[in-house]
C-alpha cells in the first residue's frame, strides 16, 4: 500500500486529497442500526484500523487534516495524523441526520414506521425519516463543504469522515444520481484517493480497506 499511494503521489496534480471513512465503531453487536449523528467512539478494531492508515501515511507531509466533529471522526483523524499538526473540524461533514430513526434497529423501524420505511425505499434520495435528513439534503450540505475545504487547503490534504458524506461527494464528481449512492462499497476505515486538476477533481481510486497490501 505505502508503493501505491507513494506512486499517486507522483503524479502530477494541483492538489492530492486523502478522503478517509472513520473506522469500525462502538455499536451493539447483533441486528443492523440505523447510525447517522449518534457521537460513537471507535472500536478497538476501529483503532487498529486507523494505525494501519498512520503507518502508511507516517512519511507523506499531510499539510492540512480535516475532520467532521463527530468523535468517531476526529480520533480517526487524530490516530493517522500521529499527534502531528492540528485538526480542523467541520460539523457540515457530518453524516446524515437520521432524526427519529437514529440508532433504532431496522425490525424496529418497519414496525413503528411501515409506511415511511416503504416510502424511503421508494424514493431513497428525497425521502426524510422523522425529523432528519434526505439524501439529498446531504449532499447539498456537504459538497459546498467540501469544495471550500479543499480550497484553502494545502496538498496533500486529509479528510476523515463518514460513509454517507463520502458516497456524497463520489456522487458529485462521477455525475451520479443520488439515489445509486449505495452501488459505492466503503468499508469501515476504507480511503478513497483523489486528485483535483484544472479541469476538475478525478477520483484514483475507492474502497481501499486496512488489510489491503
Amino acid at each position: 500500500m505505502r508503493e501505491r499511494l507513494a506512486t499517486w503521489l507522483r503524479k502530477n496534480s494541483q492538489k492530492k486529497i486523502f478522503l478517509l471513512r472513520h473506522g469500525t465503531i462502538e455499536a451493539e453487536s447483533g441486528e443492523k442500526c440505523y447510525i447517522g449523528q449518534a457521537d460513537l467512539p471507535l472500536s478497538d478494531t476501529g483503532k487498529a484500523q486507523a494505525t494501519y492508515w498512520q503507518s502508511c501515511l507516517a512519511s507523506v507531509p499531510l499539510e492540512s487534516i480535516i475532520t467532521s466533529d463527530l468523535a468517531r471522526c476526529q480520533e480517526t483523524a487524530s490516530i493517522v495524523a500521529g499527534g502531528n499538526g492540528d485538526l480542523e473540524t467541520i460539523a457540515e461533514l457530518r453524516e446524515i441526520d437520521l432524526g427519529q430513526w437514529e440508532q433504532k434497529r431496522v425490525s424496529e423501524v418497519k414496525t413503528r414506521w411501515p409506511d415511511a420505511y416503504r416510502q424511503r425505499g421508494l424514493d431513497l434520495a428525497g425521502f426524510r425519516p422523522p425529523g432528519g435528513e434526505c439524501f439529498l439534503d446531504l449532499k447539498k450540505r456537504v459538497v459546498p463543504a467540501f469544495d471550500a475545504a479543499v480550497e484553502k487547503s494545502s496538498s496533500p490534504v486529509l479528510i476523515v469522515t463518514h460513509a454517507g458524506v463520502i458516497r456524497m461527494i463520489l456522487c458529485h464528481i462521477l455525475g451520479m444520481p443520488v439515489e445509486n449512492l449505495f452501488r459505492i462499497a466503503l468499508g469501515y476505515g476504507a480511503m478513497t484517493l483523489i486528485d483535483l486538476h484544472d479541469t476538475g477533481y478525478q477520483v484514483q481510486a475507492m474502497n481501499l480497506l486496512p488489510d489491503e497490501r
